[in-house]
């Protein structure tokens, strides 16, 4: 099974994806029109037109050369990006792109679920896709080729052709002129009246072989599935670094999500391709150049666990674009594959429940380190020392987790949080208080600790409840110590009980 993807508005679309504003955009090639927007087409705009007439007509008109450089890059993100979905991909003329998806067709749930996903794909890369299906590869070409002739059906389903029967009859409503070994032979082939695929070969094959050559018959037989053609697969390098030049300068970064997801789409195929899961990203905003430069805007995203999902990506790539404070307005995207691993199927529960596997939690620390900071997301990482305010440590969710041997007993009964500094506790009566005198639940615990390092430590902890029923972690320093020789009522609060 072979699916084309043909792109029909690819010179306008390069300038001026489908998700902006709507505006009067005209592509000139050799001072004539090429193509032209919805806007300029109704201001009476026409192909071939020259440029002081576009002027005369619409003079807010934009008017852009072709760049044929940038289609080919679109056209190469484009096939990068359809590697989701299968390994067979390559370029074809016109600009067009093959895709060979019989293995492929099971997994994406059938040919239809798969063509939406193509489809959507597509349309995130700013591109407005016509897909031919069928089972030859030049047959799918040519299906989504079609010019809409006013003598042929206008539906879309037309380009689709799954059985070869059917494929026939779809290729034999098909002018000759959309093949392209038959446009040396236009003029003499609709002199004798023959003007579609069906009719062409109704012609004698020894005749026109010698009339037309080999190559005729031989687009014919690839055409409708007679004969088969080897590919030339499309390469991907070793690394992944892709560049995308914005249309404008942009300040807003809801439009610069746009155009950075049409990156990360690129990165999937990249990595689904050579079997990889990345662990940290790179984004880079170039600025303006020239006497008014700025070093480029970096923003680094990285992952918790590894992964090569589309979804999970954007996810995080939105989060982090929402935080970010342009000092400038952009004008291009480079996304950089940072770190990569090989890729791993996690294994799926027998009976899996929401958020109960590994990889939904790293997703979801993921998600809060994008919208908090990873320096709001952390997790406990106990220190072998009595002394609780370095016993009690926490680090970045980021960081790679190393057991460390737990110096407190398991049985210990410790705050969760310790406040940054013990904070001194107001003395009445010989009472120590914390919003109201604070009543001791438990006997002494001594600590006494770093005289290794100079840094010691004798306390006397106590474990108190004031009359709101708050359980605070209260010490003082111990009996003898030559700061507290003088005065033993020098009571402070270390932590609170949840």
């Amino acid at each position: 099974m072979w699916v084309v993807i043909h792109l029909p508005n690819l010179p306008l679309e390069v300038f001026h994806p489908p998700w902006l504003a709507e505006k009067a955009l005209v592509v000139v090639e050799q001072q004539r029109v090429f193509t032209m927007s919805k806007l300029a087409r109704q201001a009476g705009i026409q192909t071939g037109m020259r440029v002081s007439s576009v002027h005369m007509l619409m003079p807010e008109a934009e008017i852009k050369n072709r760049d044929h450089e940038r289609e080919q890059a679109s056209l190469s993100a484009a096939a990068m990006a359809s590697l989701q979905f299968t390994p067979q991909v390559c370029l074809l003329e016109n600009a067009s792109i093959l895709m060979g998806v019989g293995a492929s067709l099971t997994l994406f749930g059938g040919i239809r679920r798969l063509r939406r996903l193509i489809i959507q794909t597509i349309r995130q890369l700013g591109l407005s896709p016509q897909i031919g299906i069928a089972a030859s590869a030049q047959g799918a070409w040519l299906l989504a080729q079609q010019v809409r002739h006013t003598q042929q059906p206008r539906q879309p389903n037309l380009r689709y052709a799954l059985k070869q029967k059917r494929l026939h009859q779809r290729l034999n409503l098909l002018h000759i002129s959309l093949l392209p070994a038959a446009q040396t032979w236009l003029d003499w082939l609709t002199g004798i009246g023959c003007e579609t695929l069906g009719e062409l070969r109704l012609l004698p094959r020894a005749g026109l072989q010698r009339r037309c050559g080999k190559e005729l018959l031989r687009s014919l037989d690839l055409a409708y599935g007679e004969q088969q053609e080897l590919q030339q697969w499309l390469e991907v390098p070793a690394q992944f670094s892709a560049r995308l030049e914005l249309p404008d300068r942009l300040e807003n970064t809801d439009i610069i999500f746009h155009f950075a997801k049409a990156l990360l789409l690129q990165l999937c195929g990249w990595l689904m391709q050579r079997q990889l899961a990345v662990t940290s990203l790179q984004f880079e905003l170039e600025h303006e150049r020239g006497r008014q430069a700025r070093a480029p805007s970096q923003m680094n995203i990285p992952l918790a666990q590894a992964s090569w999902r589309e979804e999970h990506l954007s996810k995080l790539l939105k989060e982090h674009l929402g935080r970010l404070q342009l000092n400038a307005p952009a004008i291009a995207i480079r996304l950089t594959a940072q770190q990569v691993c090989p890729m791993h199927a996690p294994n799926a529960d027998l009976f899996p429940e929401p958020g109960g596997n590994r990889e939904e939690q790293s997703k979801l620390m993921e998600l809060l380190v994008a919208r908090l900071g990873a320096e709001n997301v952390l997790y406990p990482a106990p220190q072998a020392d009595h002394r609780p305010e370095i016993a009690n440590q926490w680090v970045s969710i980021l960081q790679k987790k190393t057991n460390r041997r737990e110096a407190i007993s398991a049985n210990a009964y410790r705050p969760t949080w310790l406040l940054p500094q013990p904070q001194l506790l107001e003395v009445r009566q010989h009472r120590p208080h914390y919003r109201s005198a604070l009543k001791l639940m438990s006997p002494a615990e001594r600590i006494e600790a770093g005289w290794w390092n100079g840094q010691l430590v004798t306390r006397d902890y106590f474990i108190a409840e004031n009359a709101q029923h708050l359980r605070c972690w209260i010490y003082r320093e111990r009996i003898g110590h030559a700061q507290q020789a003088q005065d033993d009522e020098v009571w402070y609060l270390h932590g609170v009980f949840g």
